[in-house]
C-alpha cells in the first residue's frame, strides 16, 4: 500500500520503519528535514518537504506529533495533509492529544471525504522499536478494518473502542493508571531503601505476586540506582496528565491521585528533570 507518515520523533521514526519493512511504499515528512533524510537513509522510501506533498497519492496517511496544535499544523492549510489527500483516503492519528481535537479533525475530514481514526499508542520507545505497541482507536468500523492490517506492522494489540475521540479517551485512562502506578512504585522503593532492605531482592520476590506491573519489571531497578536519563519524558507525561485533568472537568470524573501525581511531576521539572523518565518520581523522595 502507498502510505505516508508525518512526524519522525522517537515513536514515529521506528513506526514508519516497520511500515517500510512490511513492504509498504512509504513517504515521510518531518518538521526537521534532517530527520526525514536520516529516515530515508536508514529505511529507504522517500521524503517530502510539506505534509501536503507527502500525502499526495497516499491511501493512508499516518501522523505522530507532539500535541493538539502540532496536529492542526500538519493537517490544515495549503501545506497541510488534507490539502494533498483525495476523497476516499484515510488519516490515522497516533498523537496523544485531546478527544476534542480528534472530534474536530474527524468533522473536517468528513467534509473533505476523508476517513479519520484517532489511534494513540502505548508501549513507549521500546514498544515502537520492537513493533509491539498497543493502539487504542476511535472512529468508524470500515475505516478501522481498512487500517488495522497496516497498523499491525508495529502493534501487538489494536482495538476499536467507539466513535472518534474514543481512542484518546482510552489513552487518558492508560496515563491515569500509569501515574498512580509509578508513584506507588517510587514510594515502595523509597520505603525499601529507608528500611535497609535490598531493594533488588524485594523486587525479585514481590514482582512474582499481586504487586507485579510493567513499571515494576522495567523501572524498579533503575529507580533504585537513581538512573532517569532515558524513557518517556516528564514533560510529555505532564502534557498528557493535563489533557486527562481537563477532560475530567468536562465529564465530571474525580481524579484526586492523578492531580496529586501531576504536582509531583511539577516538582521534578523544577529540579531540571523535564526530560527525565517518568520513573523519576523516585528522585524527590530519595533526595528531598
Amino acid at each position: 500500500m502507498k502510505v505516508t507518515f508525518l512526524g519522525l520523533g522517537v515513536m514515529g521514526f521506528p513506526m514508519a520503519g516497520h511500515l517500510k519493512r512490511n513492504g509498504h511504499d512509504v513517504t515521510v515528512y518531518n518538521r526537521s528535514a534532517a530527520k526525514a533524510a536520516k529516515w530515508v537513509e536508514t529505511h529507504g522510501g522517500t521524503s517530502a518537504t510539506t505534509p501536503a506533498l507527502a500525502a499526495k497519492g497516499a491511501e493512508i496517511v499516518f501522523a505522530c506529533v507532539g500535541n493538539d496544535d502540532d496536529l492542526r499544523s500538519i493537517v490544515y492549510g495549503e501545506n497541510g495533509a488534507f490539502a494533498g489527500m483525495g476523497k476516499g483516503t484515510l488519516f490515522v492519528d497516533h498523537t496523544t492529544a485531546s478527544a476534542e481535537v480528534a472530534r474536530e479533525i474527524n468533522e473536517a475530514a468528513g467534509k473533505a471525504g476523508i476517513g479519520f481514526l484517532d489511534a494513540p499508542v502505548s508501549g513507549g520507545q521500546a514498544g515502537a522499536e520492537n513493533g509491539k505497541l498497543t493502539v487504542m482507536v476511535g472512529g468508524a468500523q470500515k475505516d478501522f478494518d481498512r487500517a488495522k492490517p497496516v497498523i499491525d506492522s508495529y502493534a501487538r494489540a489494536c482495538v476499536l473502542l467507539g466513535a472518534a475521540g474514543s481512542g484518546q479517551l482510552a489513552k487518558m485512562v492508560n496515563q491515569i493508571c500509569i501515574a498512580g502506578l509509578v508513584q506507588a512504585l517510587a514510594e515502595g522503593m523509597h520505603f525499601a531503601q529507608a528500611a535497609g532492605l535490598d531493594g533488588a531482592k524485594v523486587v525479585e520476590v514481590i514482582s512474582k505476586g499481586a504487586a507485579q506491573s510493567w513499571q515494576m519489571e522495567n523501572r524498579a531497578l533503575t529507580m533504585l540506582e537513581g538512573k532517569f536519563e532515558f524513557g518517556f519524558a516528564v514533560d510529555w507525561m505532564r502534557k498528557d496528565l493535563g489533557i486527562c485533568l481537563a477532560e475530567a472537568k468536562r465529564n465530571g470524573a474525580q481524579l484526586p491521585v492523578t492531580a496529586l501525581v501531576d504536582q509531583f511531576y511539577a516538582r521534578v521539572q523544577k529540579r531540571g528533570g523535564g526530560r527525565w523518565d517518568t520513573s523519576s518520581l523516585m528522585q524527590p523522595l530519595s533526595k528531598p
